[in-house]
């Protein structure tokens, strides 16, 4: 984690600082003016900058309008004297995220400067660049569809909404719109909106004024404001509470918003792309999400496959996360054999993609060697051979059925029905070794009818009685 900046003229107060995040396990840097920070920031910024307001040289009111022109979501705690009024309010007005008064009580101070680290993380992957995101990959061709309606949509700003199962992707497919759009310079923020409670909720997408509600010690900017000019990712929006959702109507309407306790109406340029794994129509009618918002929502509709749509995606899917968890961990990448690619193949994974590349990084992990095979599964995944074996006759049965009808064939209920009779009986008598009795008795048919079906089959040589 990058260093808390503690600048400050007067060494007693930097020194009391120091040891108070150094027992705290804390990781921090010294400056004794504001110049000196100044010169540092090419280096690049702190996790969060504590400054004094009143230093020789540059005063710490330039220094808060330097880092947060250049860093805006690095947050800025100034000091200053009880009497000094006037710049506490210069400098929440330049966007400082609280301040200490001194003297100060150190455990306050120690808080704040833990609070304004957290804050510091939610902004950071908030706003975080794209270059970091993972490329979509799918050569199936319901992934094609997607990848195309992406292309489409390049030139456009138009409202989407991305549904699909849990796990499906949607995030990264938001990302790649927003990274192959107009906006691609400007930010890119998402919020899970099913993922905290509805106060908190609100404040987190309009932001809130300092003292709108306990706890509120610094006006905070919402994540359209952050969002201003590039894309925001309402994620889950099928879980967002009645009331914000007539908020986001109106925002989507016409941009303009509220902040929680503000009385200054602000107005954003915002691309919205929605996301969830329900029905919305089944909700509307339900009676818990508007009709009017989904119809604001729902002006382009895109739907992601789930991974067992796009089975023949995963031996290309398997080896990226593998890569990717190997990097992560530092580690030499695992390889995973074919028996074991063509098994996972055939599984269903109910969460998707999100549980493949889970897989992959607990494989990373746990597996003992540098060749995967199927032994090396979890047991949960082994154990489900049978449930994902049960359906793989039926799909091949499918694709067969597609490829005769595809060439002309007719009378493909009796040619393949007695294929299928045939498969059955030699398979059960192969079992009694050739006893039709036992065999009738497997396959729940009379002595007479597997008698006549061995006739008609002409399997009489696998038969005795």
């Amino acid at each position: 984690m990058k260093p808390v900046w503690i600048v400050d003229d007067d060494r007693s107060i930097r020194w009391v600082l120091e040891k108070a995040l150094g027992r705290e396990g804390i990781a921090f840097s010294s400056f004794s003016s504001a110049q000196e920070a100044l010169d540092a920031l090419p280096d690049g910024p702190p996790q969060v900058l504590v400054s004094d307001i009143r230093m020789p040289g540059p005063s710490g009111l330039e220094l808060l309008h330097t880092v947060k022109q250049k860093y805006p979501a690095v947050p800025v705690i100034v000091m200053t004297a009880y009497s000094d009024l006037e710049s506490a309010v210069a400098a929440f007005q330049g966007g400082a995220y609280e301040y200490l008064p001194k003297p100060f009580d150190v455990d306050q101070a120690v808080d704040l400067v833990r609070r304004a680290i957290e804050e510091s993380k939610r902004e950071t992957g908030a706003a975080e660049t794209l270059e970091d995101a993972p490329e979509i990959l799918g050569q199936a061709a319901a992934m094609q569809e997607v990848f195309r309606a992406i292309g489409r949509l390049s030139q456009s700003s138009a409202t989407i909404l991305l549904t699909g199962e849990s796990g499906s992707g949607k995030e990264l497919v938001a990302r790649a719109l927003h990274r192959h759009s107009l906006r691609a310079a400007k930010p890119f923020v998402a919020i899970n909106t099913a993922a905290m409670p509805k106060d908190l909720l609100e404040s987190e997408l309009f932001g809130h004024e300092r003292g709108a509600f306990t706890g509120a010690q610094a006006q905070r900017r919402g994540r359209f404001e952050q969002a201003d000019g590039g894309t925001l990712f309402l994620d889950e929006i099928g879980d967002m509470p009645a009331d914000l959702q007539t908020r986001l109507l109106r925002v989507l309407s016409d941009g303009s918003f509220y902040r929680v306790g503000g009385h200054q109406q602000l107005k954003v340029n915002v691309r919205v792309i929605a996301a969830t794994h329900q029905n919305l129509e089944q909700r509307v009618r339900e009676g818990s999400f508007r009709e009017d918002l989904f119809h604001r929502l729902n002006v382009i509709r895109i739907r992601l496959p789930a991974l067992r749509e796009r089975r023949e995606d995963i031996p290309l899917l398997v080896p990226h996360f593998m890569a990717h968890s190997a990097q992560q961990l530092g580690v030499e990448a695992k390889r995973v054999s074919p028996a074991a690619l063509e098994y996972l193949s055939r599984l269903d994974f109910p969460g998707n993609v999100r549980q493949l590349e889970n897989l992959c990084h607990w494989l990373t992990v746990m597996a003992p060697g540098q060749v995967i095979d199927v032994a090396d599964l979890p047991a949960e995944l082994r154990e489900a051979a049978g449930s994902a074996s049960s359906v793989d006759w039926i799909v091949a049965l499918e694709q067969e059925v597609e490829q005769r009808l595809a060439r002309g064939e007719t009378g493909l209920l009796d040619a393949l029905g007695r294929q299928f009779e045939r498969s059955l009986i030699e398979r059960a008598l192969a079992r009694t070794g050739g006893r039709r009795i036992d065999a009738a008795n497997l396959l729940g048919m009379g002595r007479n009818t597997i008698t006549r079906k061995i006739q008609e089959l002409g399997i009489e040589k696998a038969a005795r009685d």
